[in-house]
């Protein structure tokens, strides 16, 4: 057994995710459902994979934060990998992407959304909760403008999912932790490196929200993604990541920038075998714009009801234009011929020195903490400079 082989086997399953746990039989993702596969993986086994894959440059990264994040290409796959420590060892949870360069016919999106990346400056947010392809469709909508426009294209991402191969644009890609410290410093960057579009990986913390706003004021399309349910959840949740006295001025910014919202799911179609994102739009309209201003979130749900002529969906009417279609793309097993360099690996060029590690929360010459007692076969997690020897066992 070997973690590629493994790989291998969740590919050959259609499987989108793939878990590994000490002690545990590998779990598979397969269609939202999780099915054990196999026999259970030795401790030992999932140590040694992680030493390999993270490498010993990055390994003391790992052992002092208990994880971390990479993407990598195994089996011709490209894999979105988060290794971890929990109470059984060190364990995987493993992202299978598409072989295929996303775009949006072959994601089976409606066509419409192509709009959204027409316009020169603003904010186009995409939304959904976790695994439900918020990246893929935003893979797919940079990938839109790359087949199309002469445009000056950076991404910032942790990791880099899907490596782009310039056609009719120029594509920066830059990863969190490897090129930049921080979304922060990365986009604080980006404007003075003359783009025309900025991809933000996710948005997560209020100086990161802050600045892909004050991008897309200054004349730059920006693309990102937030966990959210729906759209109006999505624009309640920017602002309301702001501390109150100043959410005001930012619902004001937030109106004035954006472009529009895509919320999605993905839905099962047992006649198909495909799992097809399912999606509601939204689109700036001046109405749309004085709920957000104002901070009436809650009348944005019933003008998306009543915005189908202005380009808007519901999850419903999306639902019922999906029914009404009569072909859907399959997704291709291997990368097209041409798009090989899209696959390759992004880590063959020199790379820097990686950023030292945060200094640890405890003071200095404060006593380390006392591990407690558990019950056998537990590892308890002791301070970072015994971490090593706690691997060891």
């Amino acid at each position: 057994m070997t973690l590629r082989s493994l790989i291998s086997l969740a590919k050959a399953e259609g499987a989108s995710d793939l878990h590994l746990e000490p002690g545990l039989a590998p779990v598979l993702r397969v269609r939202s459902q999780l099915r054990a596969v196999g026999e259970p993986v030795a401790p030992g086994l999932t140590l040694e994979w992680a030493r390999d894959i993270i490498g010993s440059e990055d390994w003391p990264h790992f052992v002092e934060r208990r994880s971390f994040d990479l993407s990598k290409l195994i089996e011709g796959l490209r894999c979105r990998i988060n290794v971890l420590h929990s109470a059984r060892g060190v364990g995987f949870a493993i992202r299978l992407l598409p072989a295929f360069q996303p775009t949006l016919e072959a994601l089976n999106l409606h066509p419409d959304l192509k709009l959204l990346v027409n316009h020169a400056h603003g904010l186009v947010l995409i939304c959904g909760p976790t695994g439900c392809g918020k990246s893929t469709t935003l893979a797919a909508m940079i990938q839109t403008i790359n087949l199309s426009d002469a445009r000056h294209i950076v991404t910032i991402e942790n990791p880099i999912e899907f490596t782009f191969r310039p056609r009719q644009a120029f594509i920066r890609q830059r990863e969190v932790g490897r090129d930049t410290p921080s979304f922060e410093q990365a986009l604080l960057d980006s404007l003075r490196e003359d783009p025309d579009v900025l991809m933000v990986g996710e948005m997560r913390e209020p100086e990161t929200m802050r600045l892909t706003l004050s991008a897309a004021e200054t004349g730059h399309l920006v693309l990102a993604t937030v966990h959210s349910s729906n759209c109006a959840e999505a624009l309640q949740r920017v602002v309301g990541a702001f501390p109150a006295e100043i959410q005001n001025n930012v619902a004001a910014q937030l109106a004035d920038c954006l472009i529009g919202v895509v919320s999605q799911r993905l839905l099962y179609r047992p006649g198909l075998n495909i799992c097809v994102p399912e999606c509601e739009v939204l689109r700036a309209t001046l109405p749309i714009k004085n709920f957000i201003r104002n901070r009436d979130f809650f009348k944005i749900v019933s003008s998306v009801e009543t915005g189908a002529e202005h380009g808007m969906w519901t999850f419903q009417r999306y639902r019922a234009w999906l029914d009404k279609r009569s072909s859907f793309h399959q997704p291709m097993r291997e990368a097209e011929p041409e798009d090989a360099e899209v696959a390759a690996p992004v880590h063959s060029a020199p790379r820097l020195p990686a950023a030292p590690p945060p200094p640890s929360v405890r003071a200095e010459g404060a006593p380390a903490p006392r591990p407690e007692r558990t019950e056998a076969g537990r590892i308890e997690i002791e301070p970072s400079e015994t971490f090593e020897k706690i691997l060891k066992k």
